[in-house]
């Protein structure tokens, strides 16, 4: 089965001013199967893109390994490596019609005038770009450039396809389009995907399974939804989606739960994969929809701090206890929205709860 392998990738670039070195990649270890769509995500310098370019063959690793099918090619230049890339630029010719760009890697390689048109044009159809091959880049729309930019890697059939923040110069609806439609190609086609962006909508959205990375390491693999009812760490927890974070102690472990006391109260909370001792000190991971503000009943007393009416949803910021908590009710009704200063309960479902050690 085909696949690639990262093994302990270093990659460390001369210091500002020639003083000493930063380590933009810190030995990181990902094995991407045949098929899969694996998405690296995180903040702007967390080493995503390096480690992109790395695959690539754009840069070199430091130290380390970049297998593809069981064959090291770490020394190996782009052009060489079975690969394709797209660019955030989406780095167009803008002197060729669509169809030329699409075609311009199988003239390089020298292929049939009538090979390249049927290549092209199985391309056009998978990208639903079909009646535009003699439109110029500039009568483009920004989500036609992007698809022409798509089918320009595709049309290469690559083993591996490269993807560098493809939809950040979109709209945010045309973005949402433009996700939908790259798992739709991908899916179709099976082939294996590493992709690059640090909008956690996107790496939710699209993929097999998520890489959060944190200064050139990784902080946790795994599918999306582990990522975000499971994180690993406060890191994961407070970048993928927006969390609070409840100080708390441990009062009892039984096979399934756990007894924190936080804010004075008891929660049951599902038991986490890691060890948890009576006494210790935890953070309560509680997501803004895992808490729901009541009119009188509820775990906690609070009161509203502030309101605000987003059509779908209410958000709040309700304090409990001392402490702020982002709360977001999504009850289609909204009959009533609290106002700020209004006394309320608030009610949490702890089966929608995680616990993470407070070190």
């Amino acid at each position: 089965m085909s696949f690639l392998l990262l093994e302990n990738l270093v990659k460390e670039f001369e210091g500002r001013g020639g003083e000493g070195v930063v380590r933009a990649v810190d030995d990181v270890n990902i094995r991407i199967e045949e098929g899969e769509f694996l998405t690296l995500l995180g903040p702007s310098g967390c080493g995503k893109t390096t480690t992109l370019r790395l695959i690539a063959g754009f840069e070199f690793p430091t130290t380390g390994q970049i297998t593809l099918d069981g064959e090291e090619i770490n020394d190996q230049p782009p052009n060489q490596r079975d690969m394709a890339m797209v660019f955030q630029s989406y780095a167009i010719f803008p002197h060729l019609n669509v169809f030329e760009n699409i075609a311009y890697g199988l003239k390089i390689q020298r292929l049939s005038k009538s090979d390249i048109k049927d290549k092209v044009r199985e391309v056009l159809e998978l990208t639903e770009l079909i009646g535009l091959e003699n439109r110029a880049p500039n009568a483009l729309s920004g989500g036609q450039q992007q698809r022409v930019a798509l089918a320009r890697a595709l049309v290469m059939e690559p083993k591996v396809l490269l993807m560098d923040e493809p939809l950040s110069n979109l709209d945010a609806k045309l973005r949402e389009v433009m996700r939908a439609e790259i798992r739709r190609i991908q899916q179709t086609l099976g082939i294996t995907s590493v992709y690059v962006t640090h909008d956690q909508i996107e790496a939710m959205t699209l993929s097999d399974r998520v890489v959060v990375m944190n200064e050139g390491r990784i902080e946790q693999i795994g599918p999306p939804q582990e990522i975000y009812r499971r994180p690993g760490t406060a890191f994961v927890a407070d970048f993928i989606g927006r969390t609070n974070f409840i100080k708390g102690e441990v009062r009892g472990v039984d096979t399934n739960t756990v007894a924190v006391e936080a804010l004075g109260q008891v929660l049951h909370i599902p038991k986490p994969d890691h060890a948890l001792r009576e006494g210790a000190a935890v953070k309560v991971v509680a997501r803004p929809e895992a808490l729901q503000v009541v009119d009188s009943k509820g775990q906690y007393r609070g009161v509203v701090r502030w309101s605000s009416y987003m059509g779908s949803q209410v958000e709040y910021e309700i304090e409990v206890g001392g402490q702020e908590l982002t709360i977001m009710n999504s009850d289609p009704h909204h009959t009533v929205i609290y106002p700020q200063g209004q006394q309320v309960g608030v009610q949490m479902l702890e089966d929608c709860l995680y616990i993470l050690p407070d070190s």
